[in-house]
């Protein structure tokens, strides 16, 4: 699609070319908000809207005539006048631009209702229910519409998440789609949490990008469980249609039209407007005189949760311009819950986004202890919560004997060291992060399909219900309330990191190239979302190319640039840099063996065996392959990946294509400053295991013979730098205690 300067609306078109993804309309009370007053004139009407608007450029009747930059919580974008020569603003032309497009949204509609119709068909026998998951916004607004004239009125059901963390305005929505749902005789249902959000986020912390505890507790949990009093029946099987779009986020575009267990285990769920665009979602919206949700007119792009850890700084301005009070309450909690002495700090500059565990927290778990002593490990529990002989009930038979003492409250189990680093190790650990730490949210009993969990009178596991699924320990940590308030394991005086550094959001190919040709402004001008920019940088600052603290380009950035950004010697450096400062990239390199294809089932299943979750797990096995497709695998041949459709099936770690030698001497005084030695016998180098560094024959795939013959021609080339000899039955190899890393990078 395109604009059409005639309507000043959206024009559908068939070619992919056009200025965005993701266009919305602009009323004038977002413009009242950024003061596009001063500058233009307009009618101060909030039916139709003047503009449109995609990240921050705002266009009229196709003219980029204002951007807005910056922005947060109390600080309002800054508007920047690109255009101002139409002085008179005049709203879309509506009804033109619907007879427009008339007939590609006329075949859009009859496609999508007869693809719902034929799903509806081929399942109805099969399933116990149908339901459309509303929440307000404009996508679930277009989708109930849309099943509404597709299915007969008696054949689904519609059921809001309540998260009680809604914009105002959502809940007007709600209650009118009610009420047309009642005349039409639809049933209509309403699902919330055991607990309201002022509790939950005291009990839990709050949520940040990382733990997103809220999803489960507020929205997924509460629609099962209030499907099964629906239906009077636990173990049902139904399918949801979910107004998710491809668009909208990197991660929703990998998913199916159609599949089974993606948004709620055990259900099916079609994602009927999967491959809609916004201007198709508001161009129906219109078409079909729908309901809008005023937020939208107030400068919100979405209608989901209103104080969300996922928002951007400037979405974030536009809620609490238009509801500081409901604001005002989450900001409460926040400082009710942290500690952080600096509160004020810690809201604005994001620091309640990107916790990842309880070490910010008032309330964080202190009384569980892990520690391995004699060839033991003790797991130790202070004044559980619940009683961990009910959790161990779901457990089934275990491979390994333990034994549990308790005593005064305190809870102490035993189980031979040897076992640790097992999946079923993990299983057993969850059963103590729930006796610590359970709240009762709910989600634990949504997740068992057997009705085995309650909570009404008192907790119990019915044992003859229970069937061993593990669904309920299917969860971070095993425990969504332990998981957000756990503070870091330490190991050998050493904190473990979270290897889950790039969520779904590691780098693309375009996001590199863009990075390189201006990287002095590309972390404030770029088109990239809060998460997607967020993720980028831990690699960008982990790949040394970007200051941690001032987040502006290094040195280092300038000397890629110099031999050559898409060069296997520049991306050899910078794995080198990675694998010291990012956790995901070095467990890559330490656990999967070059030249070995393994399954994606078997990565992710190794890295549960270290406790990390199960959603995690499928991150950093996806992650591999975004990295692939990088200059690190296309150039310096990191890695490979096979998929079975578009899931991914296997991956393999490949010999790297160094070409330049000084890559390797670079990766040795890495290893020699980590791990503080200078000298170094090749057999010893070449296996060196249980160390602070890693070999760089282990980095880049190089073997015996050909490690000797590169140290053999750094040696001769650059004797300042290294001397190795291989004569005599000798290996021994020296870096000069007057050189660093920097020194080699100065060689290029």
């Amino acid at each position: 699609y395109t604009f059409d300067e005639e309507t000043g609306g959206v024009l559908l078109t068939d070619s992919d070319d056009g200025f965005s993804k993701e266009p919305r309309p602009v009323w004038a009370e977002e413009m009242n908000i950024l003061e596009f007053n001063k500058f233009w004139s307009y009618e101060n009407q909030n039916q139709i809207p003047y503009l449109w608007a995609e990240s921050g450029k705002y266009f009229y009747r196709g003219k980029n005539i204002a951007n807005v930059k910056g922005g947060n919580l109390y600080q309002k974008p800054t508007l920047e006048v690109v255009d101002d020569t139409d002085k008179i603003l005049l709203p879309v032309d509506i009804a033109k631009m619907i007879e427009k497009n008339r007939e590609r949204m006329e075949s859009l509609r009859q496609q999508t209702t007869k693809r719902i119709f034929n799903y509806w068909r081929r399942y109805r026998k099969k399933l116990d229910c149908f339901h459309v998951a509303f929440s307000g916004g404009k996508d679930s607004i277009v989708l109930l519409d849309l099943v509404k004239n597709a299915l007969p009125k008696s054949a689904f059901v519609v059921v809001f998440g309540d998260t009680g963390m809604e914009f105002p305005d959502t809940y007007k929505v709600v209650d009118e789609v009610e009420q047309q749902c009642k005349a039409e005789k639809i049933e209509f249902s309403r699902a919330s949490a055991k607990m309201s959000p002022e509790e939950s986020w005291k009990l839990f912390g709050p949520p940040s990008t990382v733990l997103r505890w809220c999803c489960s507790v507020h929205k997924a949990a509460p629609q099962t469980l209030k499907l099964r009093e629906v239906l009077n029946k636990t173990n049902f099987v139904g399918a949801d249609f979910v107004g998710v779009r491809a668009n909208e986020s990197a991660r929703r575009a990998e998913y199916d039209v159609e599949n089974v267990g993606r948004k709620q285990r055990g259900q099916l769920s079609n994602n009927a407007i999967l491959e809609w665009g916004s201007a198709e979602i508001w161009l129906y919206i219109f078409m079909q005189n729908l309901i809008i949700n005023e937020t939208y007119k107030k400068g919100s792009s979405r209608a989901g949760c209103l104080f969300c850890p996922m928002s951007s700084g400037k979405a974030n301005f536009f809620r609490n311009n238009s509801y500081p009070q409901e604001i005002e309450k989450f900001i409460g909690y926040i400082t009710e819950t942290v500690s952080d002495e600096n509160i004020d700090s810690y809201i604005n500059n994001g620091g309640w986004l990107n916790r990842k565990n309880g070490r910010d927290l008032k309330n964080p778990v202190k009384n569980y202890e892990e520690k391995i002593s004699d060839g033991y490990l003790f797991i130790t529990v202070e004044n559980p919560k619940t009683d961990w002989k009910e959790w161990i009930k779901t457990v089934g038979d275990l491979p390994f004997p333990y034994e549990v003492q308790e005593e005064n409250k305190i809870v102490t189990a035993k189980v031979k060291a040897v076992y640790d680093k097992t999946s079923e190790m993990r299983i057993f650990k969850s059963v103590f992060h729930k006796s610590v730490a359970c709240v009762g949210c709910g989600v634990c009993e949504s997740n068992c399909r057997q009705g085995a969990i309650s909570f009404k009178k008192k907790f119990y596991i019915d044992k003859k219900k229970c069937v061993h699924c593990l669904e309920c320990h299917n969860i971070s940590a095993g425990c969504l309330a332990f998981d957000s308030r756990k503070l870091s394991v330490e190991e050998g005086g050493k904190k473990l990191q979270s290897l889950n550094t790039l969520s779904d959001h590691a780098p693309k190919i375009e996001w590199i190239k863009d990075f390189f040709d201006n990287p002095e402004k590309f972390l404030e001008e770029n088109m990239l979302g809060v998460v997607q920019i967020t993720k980028y940088k831990r690699f960008l600052c982990d790949a040394e190319l970007v200051e941690k603290k001032t987040k502006l380009p290094t040195e280092f950035t300038e000397l890629v640039k110099k031999i050559g950004w898409n060069t296997s010697t520049a991306w050899g450096l910078i794995l080198v840099n990675l694998v010291y400062n990012n956790p995901q990239v070095r467990w890559y390199v330490e656990n999967m063996p070059v030249g070995v294809q393994i399954s994606r089932e078997e990565v992710e299943k190794n890295l549960q065996a270290i406790e990390v979750s199960v959603k995690d797990s499928k991150s950093i096995a996806k992650a591999f392959k975004r990295l692939c497709e990088i200059p690190l695998g296309t150039e310096l041949n990191f890695g490979v990946t096979t998929s079975e459709g578009k899931n991914l099936a296997t991956l393999k770690r490949t010999k790297a294509n160094v070409e330049d030698g000084r890559v390797i001497l670079y990766a040795l005084y890495k290893l020699a400053e980590t791990i503080d030695q200078r000298q170094f016998n090749l057999t010893k180098l070449i296996n060196l295991t249980d160390s602070d560094g890693v070999s760089p024959a282990k980095i880049f795939g190089i073997d015996f013979e050909e490690m000797r013959q590169i140290l053999n021609g750094l040696s001769a080339n650059y004797s300042d730098f290294i001397n190795a000899t291989f004569t005599h039955d000798l290996e021994k190899i020296s870096l000069s205690a007057e050189k660093n890393s920097a020194d080699v990078l100065k060689l290029f």
